[in-house]
């Protein structure tokens, strides 16, 4: 390894890059820094979770939060370009733009590099495990690892090794397919339904802002539509 290299884990805190963390501490391959962005609309679970993992690897996780809100993007950072300029927040985010993804997790890990390391050849580490086939196509800058896929471990393998060391995000992952942000449109509605029934103030939170910005949630849904399906189903189950 060479002198002017820094090893950087990039972590969410979900199962795989707790998994590939873990597992790079057990090989003693280098690290130097793990960076969680906090995006400010994590589960109090997770939180909870990234100190768990810190205590256990008696290794400190630096955390990065924007200076703007995930809410006030949402409603009212004003855009200085393009067609939509002057137009007040980015609304809800889809597939086509997910300007959180950049503004609260790339965006943030660059500036964190630029600022503090800038004299060295950063390596990043990243948990995308071998069976997310088209994340890890779309995914080959020369400078990112993805130890999961040359280990071969698919989610399933890192969420059972999480469990078998005692992580289980206090049954996140038993309602979530994906512990994402809890405002995230891209949930099934599997998922969703169980936001609506278990975190009631999220979703709540989420229609407050549905009424403040020019999108609804979804493209098929906005939250008072999920919300009269989901009083429906569930009275329906009882």
């Amino acid at each position: 390894m060479g002198a002017f290299k820094k090893y950087i884990v990039s972590f969410s805190g979900g199962k795989d890059s707790t998994a590939m963390l873990l597992m790079m501490l057990e090989k003693g391959l280098q690290i130097d820094d793990i960076v969680f962005m906090d995006t400010g609309v994590e589960f109090p679970e997770m939180y909870e979770h990234i100190e768990k993992v810190e205590k256990y690897i008696n290794h400190k996780v630096t955390r990065l939060r924007a200076k703007k809100s995930f809410e006030y993007m949402l409603l009212e950072y004003e855009k200085k370009k393009g067609k939509n300029k002057g137009q007040k927040g980015y609304s809800f985010p889809d597939f086509r733009n997910r300007w959180c993804t950049q503004y609260f997790k790339k965006s943030m890990i660059k500036r964190y590099i630029k600022e503090n390391y800038k004299d060295f050849e950063i390596i990043e580490y990243h948990g995308i495990a071998v069976d997310e086939v088209k994340r890890l196509e779309k995914n080959k800058e020369k400078n990112i690892k993805y130890p999961l896929a040359d280990w071969n471990m698919t989610e399933k393998d890192c969420l059972e090794y999480c469990y078998a060391k005692g992580f289980n995000w206090n049954g996140l992952y038993e309602k979530f397919n994906r512990v994402s942000c809890w405002c995230c449109p891209l949930k099934s509605l599997k998922e969703l339904k169980v936001l609506y029934r278990e975190y009631p103030e999220y979703f709540k939170k989420m229609e407050e802002w549905e009424e403040k910005t020019y999108r609804k949630f979804r493209t098929d849904y906005s939250i008072k539509e999920l919300r009269a399906r989901f009083t429906r189903e569930i009275g329906g189950e009882e």
